[in-house]
């Protein structure tokens, strides 16, 4: 952030964002999920990402964008899975990005958020990086696509409006 903020002509410390960042979780605005390594089993120290508490305040802060959907879609998803008692982790595998790591009493889930699974390399991308998972943990991707079939690969697809109506 502090890089982008200099690139705007802000003059900010990385100390000052990170006490901005802290207020904003304290006060509920925004939530912190932190990142874990898949392969080496560890949660690494720096490099958190926030959702918002309350899509309406994000709208409200930066705006409504289109372009959007997907980060809004994400964070939904993240919301619901807190909602549902998850404790909620962002997923390292080598250089990719898994969504959600999902853990509830002995229980595990991976979770990929997608707009839409419209082309080939979506789709490899999305149901890819949850395939290279080699544990036997739940593996679902949440998109608003209408899905014909059960999933791909043994992964479940579920719809955005179907998944926020489960409790799982």
């Amino acid at each position: 952030m502090s890089d982008f903020l200099k690139s705007q002509k802000v003059n900010i410390s990385s100390q000052q964002i990170q006490n901005y960042i802290k207020y904003l979780s304290s006060a509920f605005i925004i939530l912190p999920a932190r990142r874990y390594d898949i392969i080496g089993k560890r949660i690494f120290e720096i490099g958190e990402k926030y959702f918002f508490e309350n899509i309406g305040i994000r709208n409200a802060i930066i705006g409504y964008k289109a372009n959007d959907i997907g980060k809004i879609l994400e964070n939904i998803v993240y919301n619901h899975l807190l909602f549902c008692g998850f404790s909620v982790k962002i997923g390292v595998l080598n250089a990719q990005e898994v969504d959600f790591i999902c853990e509830r009493k002995n229980e595990k889930m991976y979770v990929q958020v997608s707009y839409l699974l419209s082309n080939e390399n979506t789709i490899q991308r999305e149901f890819g990086n949850l395939l290279k998972i080699s544990d036997n943990h739940s593996k679902m991707v949440v998109s608003m696509d209408k899905f014909a079939g059960e999933g791909y690969d043994g992964i479940k697809h579920i719809y955005i409006r179907d998944f926020l109506k489960t409790m799982l």
